[in-house]
């Protein structure tokens, strides 16, 4: 695809999203040293979502002598601390990457039943800290496989935040980009049989309403905790023009502070979204002028 082409998809994108409820901003609540990071940023180039790869959970606590499910219970804190800290600064969205497919299927199964009744006790002991800070939860993936009684609790929490017009909350729980792409063709498949739709009439904004991200702008950011360098099957397709943010530091250790520090680095970079940046256009444009200087004489 040629750069204009690039551009010219994104910006279509942008014209035509739809107006989402941002959250009102809470400066006053941060921290001082998350006040001092803050005032470093330009309020109006704040990413509208930021995606999280939550990892090290179990390489924390190695690293303590602690059992895996201690690493897993500190990072339901960090969680919400990293959830307030968005709301605080008006971040309309935030996603996580909380339990993956393959966590489900390779994980021992004691190590999952920990992680499902985690799941159920977060929801239930930071409901009203969610209500308070007027965060909205939601959820991406295979949800339907999960057990019963976590389904019962996720829609619970949902219902209960669905007014909030704040940051909203996206739990990427039993969650495959792999396999969201295969539902997503499902879909797709089913709509133009249903509807008579040519193979050749396919564009991607026809993939884009079958993911389970639809509803939300891709993300801006991408940050991935404990230092590796893989996307490790999370939102494959809405991270095609994301700036990816790696810290070395364990998922159990990162906080609000951390989170503000990323998008300080997201801010100091130049999106291009296939195209030139600011420095390069300037010398194709002396280019152009020399050549037609050339041409002319």
């Amino acid at each position: 695809m040629g750069a204009y082409a690039s551009v010219n998809i994104v910006s279509k994108r942008l014209q035509e999203a739809p107006l989402y409820l941002t959250a009102t901003s809470r400066i006053h609540e941060l921290t001082p040293e998350e006040r001092a990071v803050y005032a470093t940023l330009t309020p109006a180039r704040l990413p509208e979502h930021v995606a999280i790869i939550m990892d090290g959970n179990g390489r924390w606590a190695g690293l303590r002598s602690l059992k895996r499910f201690l690493g897993h219970q500190q990072g339901a804190k960090s969680v919400q601390l990293v959830t307030e800290t968005a709301s605080r600064i008006g971040l309309p969205w935030l996603t996580l990457y909380a339990f993956s497919l393959e966590n489900n299927l390779r994980r021992p199964r004691a190590e999952v039943a920990f992680l499902m009744r985690l799941l159920r006790s977060y929801l239930e002991s930071n409901l009203q800290r969610m209500m308070d800070n007027n965060v909205r939860i939601q959820y991406i993936g295979r949800t339907h496989d999960l057990p019963p009684e976590v389904q019962d609790k996720m829609q619970w929490a949902s219902e209960a935040t669905a007014r909030n017009t704040g940051t909203t909350l996206t739990l990427a729980l039993n969650y495959g980009a792999r396999s969201e792409m295969v539902d997503a063709f499902k879909g797709l498949a089913m709509e133009m049989q249903r509807r008579g739709i040519s193979p050749e009439r396919i564009t991607e904004e026809d993939i884009h309403r079958h993911l389970y991200t639809a509803h939300m702008p891709d993300p801006d950011l991408l940050i991935r905790t404990s230092g590796e360098m893989r996307i490790s099957n999370y939102l494959l397709w809405q991270i095609a023009y994301a700036e990816i943010f790696v810290t070395d530091r364990f998922w159990p250790d990162f906080r609000g502070i951390h989170l503000l520090e990323a998008i300080a680095a997201y801010q100091r970079r130049e999106r291009r979204y296939g195209g030139l940046g600011e420095a390069e256009r300037e010398d194709q444009v002396v280019e152009d002028v020399n050549e037609e200087a050339r041409t002319a004489g």
